[in-house]
């Protein structure tokens, strides 16, 4: 009976270690392994082309966000701040040199907050309705100064503008002050725009500024528009200025430091650079020679990458790096990582196989000792 007993428990240890051992691909791991990545291509029925990183591949993927202002944007002159313009509010005072004015009293008159309505015109009493905006306030000034030395001797005029009442622009997202400001003389370009309401709060190396105008939006990094003074756009009235951190991101998975989605934290990234941005390669866990990036590639890169013209549409690329390799550092630090890559880091095969020995031993001791417990109780 306790001979039955003991030589069923180790019928059934001997079972539940044969379905470990050939279940270890089931074992728990952070993704597929190198050689299932290359299970999955083009050349063995697979959907994604798998190609090694070489100085041709990184020349045709090297392709980053083209930002920057058109020609029109950045041709556009300063406007005058002097230069009235509907909205605008003017202050008027008239000086007449007689003791019974046509404005009442002696000396001075002042008309205060004469708004220039939509149609730029504005309403002075006794000479009428004028046109304001186009006009400098001195042009303003010898016009109303006409119109009433028909009715009174010598008058004299002093015309104020508050400058950019009616030129303003908008400014929104990441800045430190968002709101309506004004355009005046000494911030008649983005830049100067952009320091009057406080600089931006996002990191300024990722910087996004877009100017909005007449339905029409273009986009520069504002590291840009320091660097190259001409890029400095001059404003218009209602420009929208849109401020946002660098909205590009990537993913890594696999023997990383980390696992997860981060975005990108300078204008160009190179694999090297985004994999430090995650703490690097697992020293434990990683296989330095099955680096991966996956990528859906327009078609012209692709034909370009692959030396083939039949291709139509988007491709599905897996690019490989070999870390090991004479040049592979150099390669990840000359590959340029794109909006929305994902970095795969394949595990060692080792990392692996010693997981798999784990599992089984460790199964295996807990059935040992329920097998020798049970020839205890059998006996």
């Amino acid at each position: 009976m306790s001979r039955s007993a003991s030589s069923g428990a180790k019928a059934v240890a001997l079972t539940l270690i044969l379905v470990l051992a050939s279940g270890c691909g089931a074992i728990p791991r952070s993704g597929p392994s190198k050689r299932e990545i290359y299970a999955g291509s083009v050349l063995r029925e697979g959907d994604a082309f798998v190609v090694g990183v070489t100085p041709r591949v990184i020349a045709a993927t090297a392709v980053t966000p083209t930002l920057g202002f058109s020609a029109a944007f950045r041709t556009a002159p300063p406007i005058g701040t002097d230069t009235i313009r509907p909205g605008d509010t003017l202050g008027l005072v008239i000086y007449e040199n007689v003791e019974d004015g046509l404005l009442g009293g002696t000396g001075a008159s002042a008309i205060n907050e004469v708004q220039v309505d939509s149609s730029g015109m504005i309403f002075v009493p006794y000479a009428g309705r004028l046109r304001a905006a186009g006009n400098t306030p001195e042009a303003l000034r010898r016009i109303i100064t006409t119109r009433l030395a028909e009715q009174t001797p010598d008058p004299q005029v002093v015309v104020q503008r508050v400058a950019g009442d009616g030129a303003t622009v908008s400014i929104v997202g990441g800045a430190a002050g968002q709101g309506v400001y004004p355009i005046e003389r000494p911030t008649r370009t983005l830049t100067a725009m952009i320091a009057a309401a406080g600089g931006v709060a996002v990191d300024p190396d990722i910087a996004r500024v877009s100017v909005t105008r007449d339905g029409r939006t273009e986009t520069a990094y504002l590291a840009d528009l320091y660097r190259d003074p001409g890029a400095d756009i001059a404003l218009r009235d209602g420009d929208t200025i849109f401020i946002e951190a660098d909205p590009r991101a990537y993913t890594v998975l696999g023997a990383t430091g980390g696992q997860r989605r981060l975005e990108f934290e300078t204008e160009v990234l190179s694999a090297v650079e985004a994999l430090a941005q995650v703490g690097g390669l697992d020293p434990l866990r990683a296989n330095p020679t099955g680096v991966f990036v996956l990528r859906n590639e327009p078609e012209p890169i692709a034909r370009a990458v692959l030396g083939r013209d039949d291709l139509i549409g988007t491709q599905r690329m897996v690019y490989v790096l070999d870390l090991t390799a004479a040049t592979g550092m150099f390669d990840a630090r000359d590959f340029v990582i794109r909006d929305g890559d994902t970095i795969y880091v394949t595990e060692a095969g080792i990392v692996g196989w010693n997981r798999s020995i784990a599992a089984i031993f460790g199964s295996l001791g807990q059935l040992t000792r329920a097998a020798n417990t049970a020839g205890a109780v059998g006996n």
